[in-house]
């Protein structure tokens, strides 16, 4: 096993496309030892800068990136430069740089990111996990998660619990329906899991369902539906987020993937605190 390559990957958006692509690229490279740090909704210079900051106390560093505005992406190559540190811009001919900085010949292997290697099977595992516990289904079963999400019903719960598993995190959901289904566990240590509360605006909130029980042909809507219950409802949701001291997430206006990306962000600092 070569030297360990700390891989800063950089994003103006979710990051999905960055990362998908680095997964390809890796895959070229059987001995590359690496740690990754994914940094999305990069859109400012002081958010390079701090990267770079961060950089350039770090041995071993490489950065790619994802950054359409052409400013900000000579921002950041140019910072790269000046502080010595390896910079690739996506799509670039990354192989063949690559093969230069590792002093390696690449496979030029085509799929080789489709191998049944450990993170194959993480995210396999990931995904019957998050299946097993998905809508409050096992909720005392949280030792195993790497992220637990709550939220009063239609916050795209399940949507994104899928899309984190695909990702490799182990992802329970819990409605809020009511108080007592939240494990006890989380309520006495409420410090130790990583968890994560999703709130939408209730007018947004209200036309959702309105949406599902016509969808559903359903009638006895009671106050599923109704403005007032649900500003209740979620206000309910946000005193209780905040009781535990739980970060929350705004997913009114947000795809599954926006807000995956910052469900990551958030498991990352927990993890590294």
């Amino acid at each position: 096993m070569g030297q360990k390559y700390q891989v800063y990957l950089v994003s103006d958006s979710t990051g999905e496309t960055l990362d998908r692509i680095f997964l390809a690229l890796k895959s070229q490279f059987s001995d590359f030892n690496y740690e990754k740090k994914e940094n999305v909704f990069v859109r400012t210079n002081q958010q390079i800068d701090k990267i770079i900051n961060e950089c350039s106390k770090i041995e071993n560093v490489i950065i790619l990136y994802t950054i359409v505005e052409t400013k900000l992406a000579k921002y950041i190559s140019q910072r790269s430069t000046d502080n010595k540190i390896p910079c690739f811009g996506i799509l670039g001919n990354l192989i063949l740089e690559f093969s230069k900085l590792l002093n390696q010949k690449a496979t030029h292997t085509p799929s080789a990111q489709h191998v049944l290697d450990d993170d194959y099977y993480k995210r396999i595992e990931a995904i019957q996990y998050t299946m097993n516990h998905d809508d409050g289904k096992k909720a005392s079963d949280v030792e195993k998660a790497d992220v637990i999400l709550l939220g009063v019903s239609r916050t795209s719960k399940t949507p994104t619990s899928i899309y984190l598993a695909n990702r490799g995190y182990k992802t329970m959901n819990i409605p809020l329906v009511l108080d007592q289904q939240i494990p006890e566990v989380l309520k006495m240590n409420p410090e130790k899991y990583c968890v994560i509360g999703l709130h939408v605006e209730p007018e947004r909130l209200s036309d959702i369902r309105k949406n599902r029980i016509a969808i559903m042909n359903e009638t006895n809507i009671s106050t599923y539906t109704d403005l007032e219950s649900i500003k209740k409802e979620v206000q309910d949701s946000k005193n209780l987020f905040k009781k535990f001291n739980w970060p929350t997430i705004d997913v009114t206006r947000k795809s599954v993937e926006e807000t995956a990306a910052s469900i990551i962000k958030i498991h990352d600092i927990k993890k590294n605190k």
